[in-house]
């Protein structure tokens, strides 16, 4: 396997910037959404657990009812795909037991020989001082720069959103009864050639002074 060179690393990762407009015209093709959505399957998380369910939203209609629990923000309706991502709710005992046995399925063992693993997620995700849901959430947040590293390396634009309503998207995704919440959101497309943005450098602080070498 053929590793990506570093200078296109970091060509794509300085080329990327959080659209504000998307050309309306252009879509996503096929082949390169699904390496995207392998990009959010293969995202780390802690214990392997995956608190999470992504879901993508393509249908105008809907993006448009997503757009006004959004401030109105454009790149909701405007962009090719929106992926909502949300977090498994209140992440129960079962929901460890169903990762364990998928764990014994693509693994070849028994359930049964899993059991100090199986306790050990217990055990840390049982804590009283253990806020469930905010773990979680960090956990999403992981996907959410898997996905958007992936779609600047494919030449994908994306725009992470946090300033949306959540109650109002689990409503309109009818994510209560499925045991999920809403709590990040990203629009996927192409850039439009009015997008100021576009072309305005990046800022970041330098190097030495965000990276410690020890």
């Amino acid at each position: 396997m053929k590793p990506v060179t570093n200078d296109v690393v970091e060509r794509q990762l300085g080329w990327r910037y959080a659209t504000k407009l998307f050309d309306t015209t252009l879509k996503i093709p096929d082949t390169d959404w699904q390496t995207l959505e392998q990009a959010l399957v293969l995202t780390p998380s802690s214990f392997g657990l995956q608190p999470w369910k992504f879901f993508v939203v393509t249908d105008p209609a809907t993006k448009s009812r997503l757009k006004q629990a959004s401030w109105n923000q454009a790149q909701i309706a405007d962009a090719s795909h929106v992926v909502v991502f949300a977090i498994r709710k209140n992440l129960s005992i079962a929901d460890i037991e169903r990762y364990v046995a998928r764990t014994a399925e693509v693994r070849g063992v028994t359930v049964e020989s899993l059991v100090r693993f199986h306790q050990a997620m217990v055990g840390t995700l049982s804590s009283p001082s253990f806020d469930i849901n905010e773990w979680a959430a960090r956990q999403v947040y992981i996907a959410l720069g898997f996905f958007m590293a992936t779609a600047a390396v494919l030449g994908v634009d994306t725009c992470p959103i946090e300033g949306f309503e959540p109650k109002k998207y689990d409503e309109i995704l009818g994510l209560p009864p499925l045991g999920y919440g809403a709590c990040v959101v990203a629009a996927a497309g192409y850039r439009s050639k009015d997008d100021k943005y576009a072309s305005v450098p990046k800022v970041r602080f330098k190097t030495e002074d965000v990276v410690h070498r020890i």
